[in-house]
């Protein structure tokens, strides 16, 4: 199966999708004060990004279940420590009130989930200037030998 073309039509549903949202949101208009534009953008994003991230965990492990049943353990494992990644910086996260900030009050679920993808961030940003530096030094390492 060709899944490049499955890629493909998924993209442009996507942005089909997005450019439709987005001219929506033009034409009822982002100055209003009711914000209803702002939110459907976000929520639309939200969705988007689910769907895009789904589908490419979905074609990930159909793809290696059909070519090596074998490699379906090792994405399975890889699953599972993202998971692991994002449930411990959930449960690290402190949600704590914002410093110096003087807008509308939010509610404790919301700063514990900004302070989660905070997190992710930092571990994910970290994780992959390590994996540059220690690809740049395995690769200097074998090109020596």
């Amino acid at each position: 199966m060709n899944y490049s073309k499955i890629v493909k039509y998924i993209s442009w549903a996507l942005l089909i999708i997005g450019a439709v949202i987005g001219a929506l949101g033009f034409i009822i208009g982002f100055g209003t004060n009711d914000a209803v534009a702002v939110d459907t953008l976000l929520y639309c994003g939200y969705a988007m990004a689910g769907i895009a991230v789904a589908a490419v965990v979905g074609l990930g492990i159909y793809a290696s279940a059909t070519v090596d049943p074998k490699k379906l353990l090792k994405s399975a494992a890889v699953l599972v420590a993202a998971l692991a990644v994002i449930i411990v910086a959930y449960l690290v996260a402190p949600g704590a009130d914002p410093v110096a900030y003087s807008g509308l009050p939010q509610s404790k679920s919301v700063l514990k989930l900004t302070d989660t993808i905070l997190i992710l961030t930092y571990v994910f940003c970290g994780a992959t200037v390590l994996a540059v530096i220690v690809g740049a030094i395995v690769s200097g390492a074998r090109n020596k030998k």
